[in-house]
């Protein structure tokens, strides 16, 4: 059934279709729609990182998520199960955290009700997200997805007999656990090919495929941590998602609006002190693809944590974005300061940002995160200032640089902002190689 265009809802209506019978869907309402999706950052809900009094008040019944149920899916779906809910008391506590503040934000600007179809997952890295056509049509994909093809898949039967081992163990689990009793059994195994988490397009099969040709506004999209160590294919990546997704909603220019990684800092998993600033440089050069932006987050994520719980400036910035680019809201500043060129003025280096109507500003700790390198390639903390839409960078130890870098580490101390509060984001102007690291990288925990 196709609707010509519906004026936005103030309060919800009854859908009446009539035929042979009637058929009454009650709490209908109209307006702007969201997809959500990634891993564990954009799943996190909201009663993880909001106070109990902040979700006891909400009371936002024009905002509404869908949560997806967590189904991958060896061949694209036409269903998937799910539910609405409004964002009150008894409900917000489930939302996406991320979602929730970047429909509150839209929401209150645009005086409209908000959808947000969430579909996340902890731990998962981007290739399960990407469309099957795409991965097709990407070079660097389309090895990987034929040899995925050839696998064998699990028959019905085998799949019947998994379901109802699964079934069983589950009854005897939640029966011990009720009983408060220790429960030991390991959970079946599924048959040999089945689609995981982890499996090529397979959350995009079972999780985004049944959500289309739902009439979506844009999108959203939080991950990356567990793609750091393969930074150097994650923008071609990244571009595979933006236009899997156009392709699935038949929108050629959807807008998509990621999350550019915080800072973190494995601590003593691993001596290396880039693969975060890898993913990040590559998360910049997916921006090439028309219709997309970043939410810069280097100055409000948490160190030593790998899931930053301040998500309201995350929402926040998604939201500007949204409001400035996709629905065209006048003075409405987006980002940060925009990295332009860099210029060696003896031994200085001057760094251009793009104009913008808001000014560059140092953070009240000081103007920290830039360095500078000579020929041997070896970086130093240089000394900046702010000289009208430039930033002027040296270093004693640097007479004469070659390079210079801003916030290029896993887990920087953002430095620089504008007048609107806004961090800039990291760059670099050599393309040396990392450092090797001095041993691998266990995999991040999840929620």
């Amino acid at each position: 059934m196709t609707f010509n265009p519906l004026i936005a809802s103030d309060s919800p209506r009854d859908l009446v279709v009539k035929g042979v019978n009637t058929l009454t869907v009650r709490d209908v309402v109209v307006g702007e729609v969201w997809l959500a999706s990634g891993q564990s950052n954009m799943e996190w809900i909201l009663s993880y990182v909001a106070s109990k009094p902040e979700i006891a008040s909400t009371s936002f019944p024009l905002i509404r998520q869908f949560k997806t149920a967590k189904t991958p899916a060896n061949d694209p779906a036409f269903t998937v199960e799910g539910a609405w809910a409004p964002a009150l008391p008894a409900t917000a506590g489930q939302f996406s955290a991320v979602a929730y503040y970047f429909a509150l934000d839209l929401h209150r600007r645009l005086k409209v009700p908000v959808g947000i179809l969430n579909s996340s997952w902890g731990g998962s890295g981007i290739d399960p997200w990407i469309a099957t056509d795409a991965c097709r049509t990407t070079p660097e994909l389309a090895r990987a997805f034929a040899n995925h093809e050839k696998f064998p898949r699990p028959t019905a039967g085998e799949k019947a007999a998994y379901e109802a081992l699964l079934q069983t163990w589950e009854k005897a689990r939640d029966a011990a656990k009720a009983a408060r009793q220790p429960f030991n059994e390991p959970a079946p195994k599924a048959p040999r090919g089945t689609a995981s988490y982890r499996t090529i397009t397979a959350l995009n099969n079972g999780m985004i495929a049944p959500l289309a040709p739902y009439a979506l506004r844009g999108a959203i999209w939080y991950q990356g941590e567990s793609n750091t160590s393969q930074a150097s294919g994650y923008a071609l990546r990244l571009t595979a998602l933006v236009n899997g997704f156009r392709a699935q909603f038949d929108q050629p220019h959807l807008p998509v609006y990621w999350v550019q990684l915080p800072n973190f800092d494995h601590g003593n998993r691993n001596s290396d002190t880039w693969h975060w600033a890898e993913l990040r440089e590559a998360q910049t050069k997916a921006l090439a693809t028309p219709h997309t932006g970043q939410a810069v987050t280097i100055d409000v994520g948490e160190p030593k944590g790998l899931h930053p719980k301040n998500k309201k400036p995350v929402g926040e910035r998604l939201a500007l974005l949204a409001l400035a680019r996709t629905y065209a809201m006048k003075g409405v500043i987006d980002s940060g300061p925009v990295f332009k060129s860099a210029t060696r003025e003896g031994s200085a280096y001057r760094v251009a940002y793009e104009p913008s109507p808001s000014s560059l500003q140092a953070a009240p700790a000081g103007l920290s995160g830039f360095e500078l390198a000579g020929a041997d390639q070896v970086f130093h903390p240089a000394t900046a200032r702010i000289d009208g839409a430039t930033v002027v960078v040296t270093s004693p130890a640097v007479t004469s640089p070659v390079a210079v870098r801003y916030a290029y580490r896993n887990a920087p101390v953002a430095g620089l902002f504008n007048a609107a509060g806004l961090p800039a984001a990291p760059f670099r102007t050599d393309t040396w190689p990392a450092p090797a690291p001095a041993k691998v990288s266990p995999p991040l925990p999840e929620a």
